[in-house]
């Protein structure tokens, strides 16, 4: 645990507390840091592995799924400012094979990363199982083991997508969330530059924001660092919770394939909103945001490239993105001003359990991670 908090609004107890009311609340192992100036609090709660009891850590490694977005985002702007990339170029431009006709023509850069292109989110068709959530009715977890080890193409998962009925109009008012729009921002990614989206990514967002322990996994369905196990409980439908930390992430890189620590998400965004990771110009373009329908369709976002925009109860404005995975999920906000930040990561996800029509009620976890929300971001 770290704690360097003199002349800081950071309360080392009362942070430390909220997180042990995470974990009391049914969550197995939660970590966070959270910033305020110079000041840096740095604390965990509960396990990594309920088998043996090991204690969660802050510095150990987690998949943070969609914050990977912010990455892609980041490196296709990286792209524009090279004038490799332009965002209002139709996407056919760059994938005619793999987006050709109307919607290759209609559907622009700026449209896949803002996800207003209309185009289907690939996941009800690579996971069949799981194609009637957020009703519980004839869901199974059974896809979720059928593709433990399964090694996805992106133009694969891609094409699912295409194929699905559009989520709406290329360039409509409200946008519909969609991780095939992250995938084929990477297939841009690797047509312009001649290297993987991933080596690309690494190349121009991970190295000059001087990011350790983030990476993409390459070769391997395993976590190699100290990490958490990562409990799946698909809303009771898995019980006890499977561990689905070993899993190869081809289903979702570009979109949600990022393992990173909290730490490094925080300097990540710190980097990012202070203009070192891509231009002001790229930075203005990333926080100009419209409403999108998160994926489940519970809420709407305000999204922008790559970047969503929150407000705290106080008023101030918090730039981020949120993630989950299989098991894993992780929340990362930074003030626009860049003083106060927060990151978190926690090892169990979809804890809640239906009603009688099959639907997901709220859950004691979720109040005490509102409740730290609330703390850490002041």
């Amino acid at each position: 645990m770290t704690n360097r908090t003199q002349e800081s609004g950071l309360d080392p107890d009362r942070l430390q507390s909220a997180l042990d009311a995470v974990h009391r609340a049914g969550m197995p192992g939660i970590c966070a840091e959270v910033r305020d100036g110079d000041g840096v609090w740095r604390g965990a709660s509960g396990v990594a592995d309920l088998g043996t009891g090991r204690p969660v850590d802050p510095d150990m490694r987690h998949r943070v799924g969609s914050v990977t977005k912010t990455f892609t985002a980041a490196a296709v702007l990286r792209q524009v400012e090279e004038g490799r990339v332009r965002l209002d170029e139709p996407i056919g431009a760059y994938l005619p094979e793999l987006v050709p006709g109307e919607r290759g023509r209609k559907i622009t850069v700026r449209m896949l990363l803002d996800h207003t292109s209309g185009i289907s989110d690939y996941l009800p068709y690579a996971f069949p199982s799981l194609k009637g959530l957020p009703v519980l009715k004839d869901v199974s977890p059974a896809s979720l083991d059928d593709n433990r080890f399964r090694e996805f193409r992106a133009a694969e998962l891609i094409e699912m997508g295409l194929a699905a009925p559009p989520g709406g109009a290329p360039g409509g008012p409200v946008g519909t969330y969609s991780n095939t729009n992250y995938l084929l921002l990477g297939e841009v990614l690797e047509q312009v530059t001649g290297v993987t989206a991933e080596k690309c990514i690494t190349r121009d967002v991970i190295e000059p924001a001087g990011l350790r322990n983030t990476s993409f996994p390459t070769g391997t369905p395993r976590i190699e660092e100290p990490h958490s196990l990562m409990y799946e409980s698909l809303y009771g439908l898995i019980e006890p919770p499977r561990d689905y930390s070993v899993y190869d992430m081809s289903w979702v890189m570009t979109g949600a394939g990022l393992v990173s620590t909290v730490a490094g998400l925080n300097r990540f965004f710190r980097e990012l909103l202070d203009g070192r990771v891509v231009g002001r110009e790229s930075l203005a373009q990333m926080q100009r945001t419209g409403p999108v329908r998160a994926l489940d369709g519970s809420k709407k976002l305000d999204y922008g490239l790559g970047l969503t925009r929150t407000e705290a109860p106080g008023g101030r404005v918090y730039w981020g993105h949120e993630g989950t995975v299989w098991g894993a999920g992780t929340t990362s906000q930074t003030s626009a001003d860049g003083r106060r930040q927060m990151t978190l990561a926690i090892n169990l996800m979809r804890w809640n359990r239906p009603d009688a029509s099959g639907r997901p009620q709220p859950h004691a976890i979720d109040g005490a991670l509102a409740a730290l929300h609330q703390l850490a971001l002041g």
